[in-house]
């Protein structure tokens, strides 16, 4: 009896290191067939290689004579890799696209904050527009309000979030986290995972960020939902201060973009730890499209009405194709 649960053991044990080694070799593969900037014949041929190796040391895995050379080998060949792949050094000097070429910052003098370079691009469609920026000044004291703006495209599960802070005159700013693409290349949630993308922070107008949203994307069609957040003086000002922090720090040094850890929503969280009482990580925040529905839960928003009327009342696409280019957008959409 002894034996053979001793063999079962064993046997366990030998699949559940087989399905580990599996795994590694296709997050191995991936990473070398994305292997950042690298000649694609290069790539294509790495990637086959280390699939081959890999395939040949789970052959022997299932060879006592060759086992342990086999698993051995397999592990170091990985270390190798991921020594190489964490030295893949991330970059602001690279060919963008219009739309993410230029970083924006901040400047400080006491109370009053500069933000620079803030994008208010002229539309004519979602890919034909007249860049444009502007710097403007804000009072610290005057940050009366944080609204989270929730954008769907793929139905209730998937969202792209993003904060934007309102001031008592009036002013608003959005700052969307996302990843940012060089010339000709698209988004992937795949290839996200694999060095492709420099992490970036648009700091908008919002007849820019929310505008290019409502009217100009229409393939496939996106639908915007402001949703006004619950907080204090205190809270807001840290939570401003610490996107900036970030603003300023990324142009200083690049970061990579990661779909999972450094993405639209878990950035929102982690920079909303600066606050006591912030909330703990959840699924839903990984799972984007509930994040609204999270915070609601949680009384983080207006909840002297039920979800379903809050969030009617704040879908903006409507209100935002009559605003259009008007100097008051930001007041008209929150109507």
């Amino acid at each position: 009896m002894t034996t053979r649960i001793q063999r079962a053991a064993k046997l366990i044990g030998l699949i559940l290191l087989g399905l580990l080694m599996l795994g590694i070799a296709g997050w191995g593969v991936l990473a070398l067939l994305y292997w950042n900037h690298a000649n694609p014949a290069l790539r294509n041929g790495l990637a086959i290689a280390y699939a081959v190796a890999s395939l040949t040391a789970l052959v022997g895995l299932v060879r006592e004579r060759w086992r342990w050379r086999a698993v051995g080998g397999f592990f170091a060949l990985f270390v190798l890799l991921l020594v190489c792949w964490f030295n893949i050094e991330p970059s602001n000097t690279r060919d963008w696209q219009t739309d993410n070429a230029v970083l924006p910052y901040a400047t400080f003098e006491g109370d009053r904050v500069t933000l620079h370079n803030i994008r208010n691009f002229d539309y004519r469609s979602e890919t034909d527009y007249t860049p444009a920026y502007y710097d403007r000044t804000f009072d610290l004291t005057q940050l009366d309000a944080v609204d989270l703006a929730a954008v769907y495209w793929m139905g209730p599960a998937i969202a792209h979030v993003f904060v934007t802070f309102g001031f008592a005159d009036g002013h608003h700013v959005a700052i969307s986290i996302e990843a940012r693409k060089e010339q000709g290349e698209g988004y992937s949630t795949v290839q996200g995972f694999f060095r492709q993308y420099e992490l970036y922070y648009v700091v908008a107008d919002e007849r820019d960020v929310i505008r290019l949203r409502t009217n100009y994307r229409h393939d496939p069609p996106e639908e915007v939902y402001l949703f006004r957040a619950k907080s204090d003086a205190e809270g807001r000002r840290r939570f401003f201060l610490e996107y900036l922090r970030k603003i300023n720090a990324l142009k200083e040094h690049a970061e990579w973009y990661n779909s999972l850890t450094t993405n639209c929503t878990s950035n929102i969280w982690l920079h909303s730890r600066v606050n006591p009482g912030h909330l703990p990580y959840s699924w839903k925040i990984l799972v984007s499209g509930h994040v609204p529905e999270f915070l609601y839960e949680n009384d983080r928003l207006d909840t002297s009405v039920p979800f379903e009327e809050l969030q009617r009342r704040g879908h903006v696409n409507e209100r935002a194709h009559a605003a259009n280019q008007a100097e008051d957008f930001s007041q008209r959409i929150r109507r």
